[in-house]
């Protein structure tokens, strides 16, 4: 007997669509952070599904929401100080296993959104060194994205001796991403979803 055609929605992917095979649908979804998707029997409910929304759907069925869950293959990065500013240090680990990539700090003076933005660029930085545009990289500081983002840095911290050795590395980060392309991909870690990122200091 052959097997039923299967038409599968994808509300949140790559390319967001509906598809009648599983390896496409399946293809749109992978790394993709938060995706919705879900299969129908026919086509006419695949469309109006597509049409009306993931979560009417899935309200409609009384189902949980199917989520793709993080990329392991990724690296994530934070930052931990001692008061606000304070010593300041940062870290890249691999997501998966939590083991350590690179490290830096302790530097006398800072805050904690100058590190998370330095652990983010210095990530980039060494994967753009070796290529790795494949790896994303997960951080939970929507701070240090919106730096990125605008490739510079908002912060009220005045500059002085004491924290001279943490605005030289700012420096070089703005410096960094003035004159490169950024190509891994820069995703926000669900804290709430996933708990802590693996390259908390566990200091809360």
């Amino acid at each position: 007997m052959s097997k039923k055609k299967k038409y599968y929605v994808v509300w949140k992917g790559h390319q967001p669509g509906i598809y009648d095979s599983w390896p496409v649908a399946k293809s749109q979804i992978e790394n993709f952070p938060n995706a919705r998707y879900k299969g129908y029997p026919t086509l006419d409910a695949a469309k109006t599904a597509f049409k009306e929304g993931w979560q009417t759907a899935f309200q409609k069925s009384n189902k949980p929401v199917e989520k793709a869950p993080f990329v392991k293959k990724s690296i994530s990065v934070d930052a931990a100080s001692s008061g606000n500013p304070g010593i300041v240090e940062y870290q890249g680990v691999w997501t998966h296993d939590k083991s350590l990539i690179f490290h830096a700090g302790p530097f006398e003076e800072g805050t904690n959104n100058l590190g998370e933005f330095l652990a983010l660029v210095h990530a980039l930085a060494l994967m753009d060194k070796h290529k790795r545009y494949d790896i994303p990289i997960y951080t939970d500081s929507m701070t240090a994205l919106s730096w990125i983002k605008n490739r510079k840095v908002k912060t009220t911290l005045q500059r002085t001796s004491k924290n001279e050795e943490i605005f030289q590395l700012v420096d070089r980060a703005i410096k960094w991403l003035e004159t490169h392309e950024i190509k891994n991909p820069i995703l926000k870690w669900d804290t709430r979803r996933w708990g802590e990122i693996p390259a908390d200091f566990g200091r809360k």
